[in-house]
Formats: C-alpha cells, structure tokens, sequence
C-alpha cells in the first residue's frame, strides 16, 4: 500500500465528473487500499478518489474513533438510491480543504447502492454521521465540494484563504 498526495482546493481536477468504473479488478482494489491507508494518515474519514488526482467514481470511508473501531467501507460507482425527508446538520471539513469547516445540511439517512471490493452489487441503509460522510464523497465525485453548500461569500472567503496559503507556501517548497 502507499499514500496518495491529496489534492487540495482550488485544484481544478476537484471540479471534474469522476467516470463508472467498468469493474473492480484487483487494480481498483490496490487503489482502495491506497486510498484507505492516505485517509487514515491525513487522518479523514471519508476520501473520493478525484482528491488523489483519479477521475474514478470511488470512494473510501470509515467513520471508526479507533483502530479496534475500523469498519472500512469501500465503494465503486456509488449511487444513492433514496434520502429521507428530514435533515441533519454537521460540521464538517474536507482533506481537500484544509483547516476549514463549516454547518452543512442533508438527508439525515441515505441508502446507497454500489460495487464493493469483490465485484459485488451491495445496498446499505445509513444514517447520522455515516450517511453524511457518504455524501459528501459522493458529492467529490460529481466535483462537488462542501464549501459550494455554502453561500458565495463564505465559500470564497475559504477559497482566497487556501489560495493565499498555497502561494505563501510555494517558495518553501522550492
């Protein structure tokens, strides 16, 4: 397994429709595992596979507090198949978008249809912080990030502040 560099808004790539993936072979499994072992380095919970640079509609998450907690999730060509009519709120945050967070709204409970590591088409019912998680990957996938939930001013206020953060960066990356 190997860490992925994570890429990190406003990169273009971020905005880009991920494509199907024809199957899982064992290459998009090695991929999973990469991206499983990057997101628990960052450390994250959830990570789409357009934040490592691959247009591929796949992602990974697990929303475990430990290691003896790990219940990994990984997920090719997800689709949520139903939402629930009332909504949550969370506070959440993106690997793509570093030390930013903000209140976000959706579904409280989602049930998502997808293709998991062996190949198999799988159905799960999930709600709270679970089915959140799930949408916000899956939002990474159709080039949406949570900051476009938020309103012009707020999200761009966050996009001048990592562009700055990029630039003041660069020259120590030299």
């Amino acid at each position: 397994m190997a860490c992925l560099p994570i890429l990190t808004a406003p990169d273009p790539r971020l905005k880009q429709k991920a494509v199907r993936v024809e199957r899982v072979d064992p290459a998009l499994v090695q991929l999973m595992d990469d991206m499983l072992e990057t997101m628990y380095a960052a450390p994250g919970i959830g990570l789409a596979a357009p934040q490592v640079g691959v247009g591929k509609r796949v992602v990974v998450l697990d929303i475990g507090k430990t290691e003896e907690e790990r219940a990994p999730l990984c997920m090719a060509n997800p689709e949520i198949v139903w939402v629930s009519d009332d909504d949550n709120t969370y506070e959440e945050g993106c690997l793509s978008v570093p030390e930013h967070y903000a209140q976000v709204v959706r579904p409280r409970a989602v049930r998502v249809r997808y293709l998991d590591r062996e190949n198999e088409i799988r159905e799960i019912e999930a709600d709270g912080l679970l089915a959140t998680v799930i949408q916000h990957e899956l939002d990474h996938l159709d080039g949406v990030l949570f900051i476009d939930h938020l309103s012009a001013l707020k999200r761009n206020m966050i996009l001048r502040k990592l562009t700055k953060a990029r630039r003041d960066a660069a020259p120590a990356a030299r």
